[in-house]
Parts: C-alpha cells; sequence; structure tokens
C-alpha cells in the first residue's frame, strides 16, 4: 500500500474529533491548573491578554489535527487497547520526556513539566482510544 493509499483509507471523522478533544481536554485542564501553570511559567493575566488567540486556537487546531493524522498512520486498523496503549505511550514516553528535556535546559521548575506533561499524555491517551475505537 503506497503513502496515497493509507492517507485514502483514514477515518477523517475520527481524526478530526480526536484533534478536537485536545481541546475539551486542554480547556479542563489548564482551568484546573491555571493558577500553577501561570506560575511555572511566569505568566501575568497581562501576559496572556497579548495573544492573538484566533491564531493560537486556529495553529493549535492545525497541529492537532496532524498529530491525530500521525497517530491514526500509526495505530492503523490495530483495536482500542492498542489505540489507547500507543497514545499512552506516545504522550508518556515521547511527549512529556520531551517536554522534561527542554524544561531541563531552560530551568523550569517540575510543575512545568508535570502540567503541561500530563496534558500531553492524557490528550494522547484519549486520541488514540478514539482512534482505536471509531474505525
Amino acid at each position: 500500500m503506497n503513502f496515497a493509499e493509507v492517507i485514502q483509507n483514514l477515518n477523517w471523522l475520527a481524526i478530526t474529533v480526536a484533534a478536537l478533544s485536545t481541546f475539551i481536554i486542554g480547556g479542563i485542564w489548564y482551568s484546573v491548573f491555571e493558577k500553577p501553570w501561570m506560575t511555572a511559567n511566569n505568566f501575568t493575566n497581562e501576559d496572556l491578554k497579548k495573544r492573538n488567540m484566533p491564531v493560537v486556537f486556529g495553529l493549535s487546531f492545525l497541529f492537532s489535527l496532524i498529530m491525530s493524522v500521525n497517530l491514526a498512520m500509526f495505530i492503523g486498523k490495530e483495536n482500542v487497547t492498542f489505540g489507547a496503549i500507543a497514545g499512552f505511550m506516545t504522550g508518556f514516553g515521547w511527549v512529556a520526556f520531551a517536554i522534561a528535556i527542554i524544561a531541563l535546559f531552560e530551568n523550569r521548575p517540575m510543575k512545568y513539566v508535570l502540567i503541561n506533561g500530563g496534558y500531553m499524555v492524557v490528550s494522547f491517551t484519549v486520541m488514540g482510544t478514539i482512534l482505536g475505537v471509531w474505525k
């Protein structure tokens, strides 16, 4: 099977829903951890007001969609168990530890790693579960 066939055989609705799930999780996650997250990043409310939110949300969705496509291609036709495990291992084994490495060099607190890495672990686990269950 060539790359075009792989792309054509993907479940684009599942991929889109999985990408959107990161927004729901992120909204909940960062509302729960808002104050510690702001402290870990040395952000003030004024800093947050300077962001261009349409750009932030637009690019975040594009990046989430790319991550979802990538995970869907990895999971392939496997079942929900494989999808959930693949999602968890992606979030935990790659993304959270990549964040941890960056945090070490940026001299960020462990709280930064736990909040941002934890979000990615949960997001990828849910994303993998959605992709694994929805064939």
